[in-house]
């Protein structure tokens, strides 16, 4: 092995007179690339007798482990000296302040539904959620509005080009009162519960956005009467607005699924928007072919729906005026409520 043992003197050298890592790279070609002296000396390997071939082949083996070994080391040494040169340039002075994060919060639609939901809780309702995507049935017909009914056009949507499994036509639901139907389908009477969630329409304005959000509330027994709508909602409004003085008035209206309907309006008795009244919510008596597509009947059980826009109560809670502002990211807006 001693006529190769030179090879490792010249590597040696070699990479050690390497100054950047690029010229090393030519250097290791010179032993260890195809066309390298260690690389050749293998080739020639083929030509020997076996017994020769054998012993031949361990020494190259043996030769550029070493030659490896001398590159690796030559790899290590430029980079820990570009370190060195890089940390002898850059100084870091560990007495400046820190950059603090800034602080998050939480969106004020999400603290209104978090508010809502608080607050029915505490009057007894259970909490539902349900698929954003529904179907024909559960978002129109099971709620009295069969195709082509006029009510329909009250609220454009987005259709999906898929349908279900049995071949109803699928939307972005409009409203979250196909949650009526499926909780009460798989509960029985009593049935008390809101069902807080996004919705969607095609509309778009200072008051209305393509995505929205929407309180159901539904109380189903034996004996549920509009006083007890007007009992459930106006302690609602009071506890939210956190006011006593707040007065409500309940106006006649028109919903499919409700039968007779009214519109609820509120008005402050102090504040910006003291004496004015604005529409809050739509609500009613549940009508008798809803009560039926709940599974239940309507001789024996009746009670009240409503249906309100949580966009619209963060407005008024917190005084904005534009439902836009919302949705536009903007942190100089969104950071008032943290």
């Amino acid at each position: 092995m001693s006529d190769l043992n030179h090879i490792v003197d010249e590597a040696r050298i070699a990479f050690a007179s390497a100054s950047r890592p690029a010229d090393l790279e030519n250097e290791k070609a010179k032993f260890l690339g195809k066309d390298g002296v260690l690389t050749k000396e293998l080739k020639a390997l083929g030509a020997l007798p076996v017994d020769e071939k054998k012993r031949r082949g361990a020494e190259v083996n043996a030769i550029r482990q070493q030659v490896e070994a001398l590159l690796n080391e030559a790899r290590n040494a430029l980079a820990e000296a570009a370190l060195n040169a890089k940390l002898a340039t850059e100084q870091l002075d560990v007495t400046l302040p820190g950059r603090g994060l800034a602080v998050g919060g939480v969106h004020p639609v999400t603290r209104v539904t978090r508010r809502v939901t608080a607050i029915f809780r505490s009057m007894g309702f259970e909490v539902a959620d349900g698929p954003e995507i529904e179907n024909d049935w559960y978002n129109f017909t099971s709620l009295n509005s069969p195709e082509n009914h006029p009510a329909r056009s009250m609220q454009d949507t987005f259709y999906v080009e898929d349908k279900d499994e049995r071949g109803h036509p699928l939307v972005l639901r409009t409203h979250t009162s196909p949650m009526q139907v499926r909780y009460a389908r798989q509960h029985t009477p009593p049935i008390k519960v809101i069902a807080p969630g996004r919705t969607y329409r095609v509309d778009s304005d200072a008051t209305h956005s393509p995505m929205f959000h929407q309180v159901e509330g539904l109380w189903i027994d034996e004996n549920i009467s509009f006083a007890d709508l007007k009992g459930v909602y106006t302690t609602f409004l009071q506890r939210f607005f956190e006011d006593d003085d707040l007065q409500l008035r309940f106006r006649p209206s028109y919903f499919p699924f409700t039968e007779p309907s009214v519109e609820i309006d509120m008005a402050f008795t102090k504040g910006p928007n003291a004496g004015r009244w604005l529409e809050i919510s739509g609500a009613g008596q549940v009508h008798p072919t809803v009560v039926r597509n709940f599974g239940l009947d309507p001789e024996k059980y009746m009670g009240f729906a409503f249906g309100s826009g949580l966009e619209r109560l963060a407005m008024l809670r917190y005084g904005v005026n534009d439902l836009r502002l919302f949705y536009e990211n903007d942190v100089r807006f969104l950071s008032q409520f943290h």
